[in-house]
């Protein structure tokens, strides 16, 4: 089974979903660290039944289509479980922006800060969401919910968590390449 088999597996874990349903939890909250695009998610829920590992249920609706909710089988459970605790190979990275500062020394540190100052507030901008959600959580929940590891909650605000820390230091590590380039045109104008 591919990756998306699992994470769709994950949030029928959680509850019985449409498959309207499924891609919107795809695009927030998973979609925060990982993503797949809509056309892959309805193929993908009909291997999972061909599999056994999700059912669905026919809903009808008075004012549109009837729907699909899909339900993770205990099969599907077991799956999910397995897959979890399976070892895995460190996901190569490919980041293209780390890969242009590896480059930076051939361009004008000038027209390179801003590019470095964009993405720090893109990533401030995204760890301020985590940091956001995080709060509506433990407001609506309390932290001893959120820290029991028995529950999704647990899982979801253990994912919020990393993301904010993945997006905290990329912001300072931006910010960082914006002081030191900023700073070596300071002296390039010093020497002139």
């Amino acid at each position: 089974m591919i990756t998306l088999g699992y994470a769709l597996l994950g949030l029928l874990a959680r509850q019985s979903r449409s498959g309207y349903d499924l891609i919107q939890s795809m695009e927030n909250p998973v979609g925060f660290f990982w993503h797949a695009r809509r056309s892959q998610i309805y193929p993908e829920l009909a291997r999972l039944e061909e599999a056994g590992l999700v059912t669905h249920e026919l809903v009808e609706q008075w004012d549109r289509p009837d729907k699909k909710v899909y339900t993770i089988t205990e099969t599907g459970l077991a799956a999910l479980r397995e897959w979890m605790t399976a070892p895995m190979a460190r996901a190569p990275d490919r980041d293209e922006f780390t890969l242009k500062a590896f480059s930076v020394w051939v361009s004008d540190p000038t027209a390179a800060a801003p590019l470095f100052r964009t993405h720090e507030q893109l990533h401030r901008e995204r760890q301020a969401i985590y940091e956001q959600t995080v709060r509506e959580m433990e407001e609506r929940w309390g932290r001893a919910e959120l820290l029991r590891l028995d529950s999704p909650r647990f899982a979801s605000y253990a994912t919020l968590r990393r993301g904010i820390d993945y997006e905290r230091s990329y912001a300072e590590w931006c910010h960082w390449m914006v002081e030191m380039l900023e700073g070596q045109h300071a002296k390039e104008g010093d020497e002139s």
